[in-house]
């Protein structure tokens, strides 16, 4: 019976796995770049360059790697935080317990973790990938939606789409061994083939893995316009070794989400025309982190040499050069030394190392990885409010990052509400009955841990207002930022209660 079924499905098997092959025709030159950047992140692009001697200093000046680490050190503290709102009054209680089931299906997925991996593909690469699924075994078998990162080396949506909702299929791949589709699809392992995806098209997205005896596991997402409902439908199957392993359309008619997108998130640091894909940090600095290195390497190859002065001699000077080459004599035996001469390194003119200086300084500034970007100011900013200020205008680079974050996230909780919606059991939830709910809810960011500077600076305004007596003390320590606040603020609303007692 399962061999009569894969016979069955073998047709679309082939159209599926034909358009895989597509894809990753088309995706050849963007691995290309994607592992180009990896390792100019990284610092290993010297081994990628042609014609150097492999005798020559091959230093690496951190251009890419400093300016990628110090946006991410920005954005490190503007970890998103949604907050649900609702228009209609009716729904404000729903809104708030709403945000905090999402609080909690970020915490227990770990979303700070899946965060700082986002930073750094969206950074070094230039885009990044949320997917927003359903756990059924999350909360002790309850269930609970998810947010998670996506390498963006394991993903493919359709090149010729600049909206990802409009890709023909969406495949994301990862390689497993024989004995890991016995564990999980035991009656369908004996089945498969080798496909040898990973020994081909895909060595460089998995160069690292082990790569004999593997198998691709392909998911495979559809989404198709229903002209019968007049809604689009989502579909998901899982192909390995030319085998249908699952397929949502045979168990879910309807949808794998009732939502009807595609439960990926797309976003590009620098956007390309006619294209999602976007260009990341090491894109941007190509050609000045090899520019830094090359100058390097001319002052170190330089140092080294002026190091090493070289001594010549002539066949009738009578010295024998291995004597000479014994520095612990005192006295050598020669017949000329008219036939001896010293070659010293010419120093390098003073305008290189001024060109240097100012290579450093542009990337510096055009990476916002400056003094002021670090907390380090001139003498005389003491004031947080200041610094702050002044940290806010030489962050140019990272908001740019943390605005594409932001709209990307709040796109994902809106998907994250629907299933919420569609799979949730907690009782909490279905007293709330959720199916009433408009289909739209608001999502808006707020950051999770604030800047210590911009912490001050707005706990300075708060007390100023206080000062003036523009708001009361208890609103105020509402208002505020620091640990500990619930706690102060509960023994605060005890205290007014012995008062008042007592009184």
């Amino acid at each position: 019976m399962r061999r009569k079924k894969q016979k069955q499905d073998q047709k679309r098997i082939e159209e599926i796995y034909a358009l895989f092959n597509e894809y990753m025709d088309l995706y050849a030159q963007e691995w290309m770049r994607l592992e180009r950047c990896e390792k100019l992140y990284h610092g290993q692009h010297w081994e990628e360059m042609q014609g150097v001697d492999e005798r020559e200093p091959k230093p690496v000046t951190p251009v890419i790697f400093s300016t990628v680490e110090s946006i991410r050190a920005d954005l490190s503290e503007m970890i998103p935080e949604a907050v649900i709102t609702a228009d209609d009054p009716r729904y404000v209680e729903v809104a708030a317990t709403l945000t905090e089931v999402v609080r909690e299906n970020h915490k227990r997925s770990h979303f700070d973790r899946e965060y700082h991996r986002m930073l750094h593909d969206l950074l070094v690469g230039g885009m990044m990938v949320l997917e927003v699924g359903f756990d059924p075994y999350a909360a002790g078998g309850v269930g609970g939606a998810f947010l998670k990162h996506v390498d963006s080396r394991s993903i493919m949506f359709d090149p010729y789409c600049t909206d990802i909702q409009d890709s023909r299929a969406i495949f994301k791949f990862k390689p497993h061994r024989r004995e890991w589709y016995f564990k999980y699809y035991p009656d369908y392992a004996d089945m498969m083939i080798s496909d040898g995806y990973t020994h081909d098209k895909t060595r460089d997205a998995f160069a690292s893995l082990d790569q004999s005896d593997t198998i691709m596991l392909i998911e495979c997402w559809e989404r198709k316009f229903n002209a019968k409902t007049g809604k689009h439908e989502v579909h998901m199957c899982k192909l390995a070794g030319s085998v249908m392993l699952e397929d949502s359309s045979v168990s879910k008619s309807y949808g794998y989400f009732e939502h009807g997108f595609y439960p990926f998130v797309a976003s590009a640091l620098y956007e390309r025309k006619g294209t999602y894909l976007g260009y990341g940090i090491a894109d941007m600095f190509e050609n000045r982190q090899l520019v830094a290195d090359k100058l390097d390497q001319i002052v170190l190859k330089n140092a080294l040499m002026a190091s090493h002065n070289k001594l010549l001699i002539t066949g009738a000077s009578g010295f024998d050069a291995n004597d000479l080459r014994d520095w612990s004599k005192e006295v050598h035996e020669g017949d000329s030394l008219s036939g001896i001469s010293w070659f010293s390194t010419a120093p390098l003119p003073a305008y290189v190392f001024e060109y240097m200086e100012s290579v450093r300084s542009s990337i510096k500034e055009e990476s916002g990885s400056n003094d002021i970007s670090r907390g380090s100011v001139a003498a005389g900013v003491t004031a947080a409010s200041a610094i702050a200020a002044l940290q806010e205008m030489a962050s140019k680079r990272s908001r740019l990052a943390q605005r594409s974050i932001y709209a990307a996230f709040c796109e994902a909780v809106q998907l994250e509400i629907n299933i919420e919606r569609e799979f949730s059991i907690l009782p909490k939830l279905s007293e709330l009955k959720l199916s009433r709910i408009p289909t739209e809810m608001q999502v808006s960011v707020k950051v999770q841990h604030a800047n210590a500077f911009s912490t001050i600076s707005h706990n300075e305004l708060i007390l100023s207002l206080v000062q003036h007596g523009i708001i009361k003390q208890d609103v105020a320590l509402d208002l505020m930022i620091f640990e500990g606040k619930e706690h102060a603020i509960s023994l605060m609303k005890e205290y007014t209660n012995k008062s008042a007692a007592a009184n």
